[in-house]
């Protein structure tokens, strides 16, 4: 009886262990079989997209181009994150070198992009552009974002230099709007003579300041010289350049600027504008926005844009500009969906494009024959008809195209020059030792 008892033990510890071996194994392969069953059953892609669209009404209007790719694509989604400018540029610099940025990402050309190619964390785009992408975009779409031959990056919108005049001030005091740079210099005398501000400038913030110089070094050297002097190949100490400064410091010595320019910030500057104190504004298309929405101006309707003037024996085109390529995305190289990535990125580039354009947020980088030019300001279509249309070329502003502390530096001796503290060769001799180190 006791050896019935010990064998049915045995037998039952038996069952029990096989019981429970098989219930794991049922459970396990139910498991399984689910797991699979939900990877095959969405299918879907998630493509992260970081954008700095954080005001109204391009954050809207942003939400509606994404919302409507994931409709026309439901397995492929993409998600966004928006940040405010200046918190993004150290959150975008922060992931790539941490190799955790997103599918597609907002970026600047120019310099604030390079590291990011040279360190290999950017995905290279040649080999998908060739199925009419770049036939699409205007032309010297890409040439910002193209880095020793090769493009890595889809532009969406475009910075153009832009020398805006009231035009009531220059009928009222029969000013003729400068062609020539001696034509502006008897311009700024004439409304200095009458009490008017020839232009309004606000220094304080620096880069609006660096707009006038990298314009009229421009004028004087080219498109050509230019690059190749922000790329190190020639030297600052060019006389371009040095002319360039003397030109810049005549326009202060000439009053074309108020008294307390140098504590202005860009902000009150352009109120100044707008409330008719000024005669002319130097700066780029997106100053069209604030002198077009804002509901005190007393210039609405009376601003003319145009190209800043030429300069009499200098080198560089009349029609060149400071501009181009600006805004841009990218794919990360790290993308686990690249190819889904770069349809989404050119998706989204085209519609930034026209949308920018169209809220006056920015020019396009598209050719934009579909957009209604009805719903678009006169300034942004006087400024791709006087400015853009059939320019030989441009160069970024000098704070994109170069990198890092360079940018700063050039922006300080700007300054300096604006505020005669260092003369137009201290100025070409800093530029070149302290940014191309030589």
């Amino acid at each position: 009886m006791k050896r019935f008892k010990k064998v049915m033990l045995v037998v039952l510890s038996l069952l029990l262990i096989l019981s429970a071996s098989a219930c794991g194994n049922s459970s396990n392969n139910s498991n399984a079989s689910n797991s699979s069953k939900s990877s095959s059953s969405s299918g879907k892609i998630t493509l992260t997209y970081w954008n700095i669209f954080t005001g109204e009404p391009a954050k809207t209007k942003v939400k509606e181009i994404i919302d409507q790719w994931n409709k026309e694509n439901p397995n492929v989604q993409i998600v966004e994150s928006v940040t405010e400018n200046d918190a993004y540029k150290t959150k975008i610099k922060t992931a790539i070198a941490a190799n955790e940025a997103p599918d597609i990402f907002q970026t600047w050309a120019g310099g604030f992009s390079q590291p990011f190619v040279e360190a290999g964390k950017v995905l290279q785009l040649d080999s998908y552009l060739n199925d009419g992408t770049k036939d699409q975009m205007l032309p010297g779409a890409l040439d910002n974002v193209t880095y020793n031959g090769k493009i890595y990056g889809i532009t969406y919108d475009q910075q153009a230099s832009v020398l805006y005049v009231n035009k009531e001030l220059f009928d009222k005091y029969n000013v003729k709007i400068p062609t020539t740079f001696s034509e502006l210099i008897d311009a700024i005398k004439t409304f200095k003579s009458k009490g008017i501000t020839p232009f309004a400038l606000g220094e304080k913030d620096e880069w609006p300041g660096m707009w006038y110089y990298d314009m009229i070094a421009l004028r004087e050297g080219g498109v050509q010289l230019t690059r190749d002097a922000l790329n190190g190949k020639t030297s600052f100490d060019n006389q371009a350049f040095v002319d360039a400064a003397k030109r810049l410091q005549e326009m202060v010595d000439a009053g074309a600027f108020d008294a307390g320019f140098m504590g202005l910030t860009r902000d009150e500057a352009t109120a100044e504008f707008n409330q008719g104190k000024a005669a002319m504004y130097f700066g780029g298309n997106f100053d069209a926005a604030a002198f077009d929405s804002d509901p005190s101006s007393l210039v609405k309707g009376k601003i003319e844009a145009v190209r800043f003037p030429s300069i009499e024996g200098g080198k560089g085109d009349p029609t060149e500009y400071i501009g181009g390529g600006a805004g841009a995305l990218m794919v990360s190289a790290n993308s686990k969906h690249k190819d889904e990535a770069v349809k989404a990125a050119k998706y989204l580039a085209k519609h930034l494009s026209d949308m920018e354009y169209l809220i006056g947020a920015g020019l396009p980088m598209f050719k934009y024959d579909n957009v209604d030019q009805s719903q678009v300001s006169q300034l942004q279509i006087q400024i791709m008809n006087n400015v853009v249309a059939n320019a030989k070329g441009n160069v970024p502003a000098w704070d994109l195209y170069l990198m890092g502390d360079d940018a700063q530096t050039h922006k300080d001796l700007v300054a300096q020059l604006f505020a005669k503290q260092i003369t137009p060769q201290e100025f070409a001799k800093q530029m070149q030792q302290k940014i191309n180190g030589k």
